[in-house]
């Protein structure tokens, strides 16, 4: 009787702890960045790979979850293609939880920017425009880039203030 009350039990409550694990493991995966990093995450970071720290070159960002943004924005001339992943495929892959972020750009210029925003809209940190990197010359190399043409209810002053460019960091505290 016991015997088969432990296969019962003992294979389900063993693929359940496999699985959480598994989930673990893949959310902690992101090695550090070979390349150029273009983006540290600060702050309460769940996942690190560098100190405390997450650090993202170009491959690491474009193997998380990517979006293309087809969209004219009040700094670009006509509609750009602008490609990038999800600013929360970001946060999620640095274990972060919080209700804003602070997104600070390599000139020192700072935004809170609400996670609401990112669960509501296909926020991406853009870094390709045209199929091409974005020079720091450009808006790049990062770029947090609203779906504009697709909601024009983004195209007012806040959100105009949250779209950074020149982007170096996001802070979690």
């Amino acid at each position: 009787m016991l015997r088969v009350w432990l296969r019962r039990t003992s294979f389900p409550l063993l693929c359940a702890v496999l699985g959480v694990a598994s989930l673990s493991v893949s959310a902690a995966s992101l090695p550090a960045p070979e390349g150029e990093v273009l983006l540290r995450v600060t702050g309460n970071v769940a996942n690190p790979n560098v100190g405390t720290e997450l650090h993202l070159d170009r491959e690491l960002m474009m193997s998380l979850p990517t979006r293309v943004i087809e969209t004219s924005t009040p700094w670009t001339e006509g509609v750009g293609r602008f490609e990038g992943p999800l600013f929360r495929a970001v946060l999620e892959a640095a274990g972060i939880e919080s209700e804003q972020v602070r997104v600070s750009a390599i000139n020192e210029y700072d935004a809170e920017v609400p996670v609401s925003d990112l669960e509501r809209y296909d926020v991406i940190l853009a870094i390709q425009q045209d199929g091409e990197p974005i020079a720091v010359r450009d808006l790049g190399p990062v770029f947090v880039l609203y779906p504009f043409d697709a909601h024009p209810e983004l195209l007012n002053e806040t959100v105009r203030h949250r779209s950074v460019w020149h982007v170096g960091s996001i802070h979690a505290p």
